[in-house]
């Protein structure tokens, strides 16, 4: 029987406010900072504050969802992320911002992580790649729609509605989980605390720092100092996880070769893949002269191109396998991502546009192929912890590639003696963190012949290909 396409598209529905919501608060940060009557650079605390939460607390999600069950963490998880959205919209000042923001994060820390779990038990390797396929819509969507959507309800609308627009998603969301999503539980061991005070608060700093550089009004030596003391409590919770029994994270995870490339290398592509939703609309707008509408109207194309592979993304990675795709996709979405430097205010948006497509499917592509791989060798006992790691270090490049882009631009503006958003300066940036993401290919290259055999629907032995292996599963 046919994998059901219910848990793939709950889970997605959950993803995807949380994606959405980012990126359209973005856009509406001068109107609410001129409503709280504070500095805008200000309010970008509310985007760190996020970030410092699901860095605290994805590296408990998979325990949570064994300890707790993954329907009701699930479950719980959108219920908490909309508690903050509410506190969002009910704020009156930057302090209150923060801490619903904050609240937020709580929640979307524990959706990201537990919603992969969930497929990763209820589905068949051979059908995973299907699954994960769909999950890549609301990263890449998310991005896109945002800025435009943003736009459109701070200027005809409150911006207050930003926040209020997650609720009937998420209670959709949270209804149909407690109906299709199976109680799944696991045995637990104790927590480890300190491990989850050195990593929790080791990630916390080290994204601070990484997403201060070049966007905050601090002092740089307080980014550096941040940046150090997390990477110290980090190389610390490294040495713990190696002399206890039952780490927070499985460190040792990273021996299993398809998990490693998956996960270090799919971190280096999304490093210059996540500075798409920066570069792109401040290319767009302050260079070339589009207004934030008519910018996410034209790269609004891309998630037509990530819908689009998702449809036949398990059919390219069965016939060709997780190493050819990864290897060869990882050059071409690279190379379409430096494209994007060669783009001028006389570019026919027609051709803009086709560029955009293609790289949208070259981007989803490749984030399927990635998020399959990387459980491709986990087996049952080590996949709640397998989740949150990806999870977390996910969260940590994609932040990086926005903070990678800020200081190259500031960097290409220094080097130049011209401001840091000159349109000159993004010519120079787009091959710069499209070097980032080709580096991804070598991690690919080391990826053995057969990798994913079963995931991908073919195991293969020799030259002989088998006809797919489906698991086996007790009727729920």
């Amino acid at each position: 029987m046919k994998m059901s396409r219910r848990l793939p598209l709950i889970v997605a529905c959950a993803l995807f406010i949380e994606n959405m919501d980012s990126t359209v608060l973005a856009t509406a940060l001068p109107v609410i900072a001129g409503d709280f009557r504070v500095d805008p650079i200000s309010l970008k605390l509310v985007l760190t504050t996020y970030l410092l939460a699901l860095a605290v607390f994805i590296p408990i999600s998979g325990w949570v969802a064994d300890r707790f069950g993954a329907r009701i963490t699930f479950i719980s998880a959108i219920a908490v992320f909309l508690l903050g959205s509410i506190g969002c919209a009910a704020s009156g000042s930057l302090e209150t911002m923060v801490v619903a923001r904050f609240v937020q994060g709580m929640g979307g820390a524990m959706m990201v992580p537990v919603g992969r779990l969930v497929l990763l038990r209820t589905v068949s390797k051979s059908e995973l790649v299907q699954a994960l396929s769909w999950l890549t819509i609301p990263a890449l969507v998310g991005p896109v729609a945002g800025p435009p959507l943003g736009g459109l309800i701070t200027t005809y609308f409150n911006w207050r509605w930003i926040f209020l627009i997650n609720l009937p998603m998420g209670l959709l969301g949270m209804l149909l989980a407690w109906r299709f999503i199976p109680p799944l539980k696991e045995p637990t061991k104790p927590l480890d605390w300190i491990g989850f005070l050195l990593s929790g608060i080791g990630l916390a700093l080290t994204m601070f720092g990484v997403s201060t550089f070049g966007r905050l009004r601090i002092p740089l030596w307080a980014s550096c100092l941040a940046l150090l003391l997390g990477l110290v409590l980090l190389a610390a919770y490294v040495i713990h996880a190696r002399r206890v029994p039952n780490p927070l994270l499985d460190l040792r995870l990273f021996r299993i070769p398809t998990f490693r490339a998956g996960v270090v290398g799919g971190s280096l592509f999304r490093i210059g893949i996540g500075a798409i939703p920066f570069l792109l609309p401040l290319m767009l707008q302050l260079g070339f002269g589009l207004t934030p509408l008519q910018s996410g109207m034209l790269t609004f194309i891309s998630a037509v191109g990530a819908m689009f592979m998702k449809t036949i993304a398990a059919w390219i990675i069965r016939q060709w396998g997780f190493r050819r795709v990864l290897l060869f996709n990882a050059v071409l979405a690279s190379v379409s991502l430096a494209i994007f430097g060669l783009f001028r205010p006389s570019t026919p948006h027609a051709v803009v546009m086709l560029v955009l497509l293609v790289s949208g499917c070259m981007r989803s592509l490749q984030f399927t192929s990635l998020n399959a791989i990387s459980y491709a060798d986990v087996d049952q006992v080590q996949v709640s912890q397998a989740s949150s790691l990806a999870a977390m270090m996910q969260q940590l490049s994609v932040s990086m590639g926005v903070a990678v882009a800020g200081f190259a631009l500031e960097l290409c503006g220094w080097a130049r003696h011209v401001p840091a958003t000159d349109l000159g300066n993004f010519y120079l940036v787009f091959p710069m963190v499209a070097t980032i993401s080709l580096l991804s290919s070598v991690m690919m290259w080391r990826l053995p012949a057969d990798a994913g055999a079963e995931m991908a629907g073919k195991a293969q032995a020799g030259h002989e290909v088998a006809e797919p292996k489906v698991e086996q599963r007790p009727a729920m």
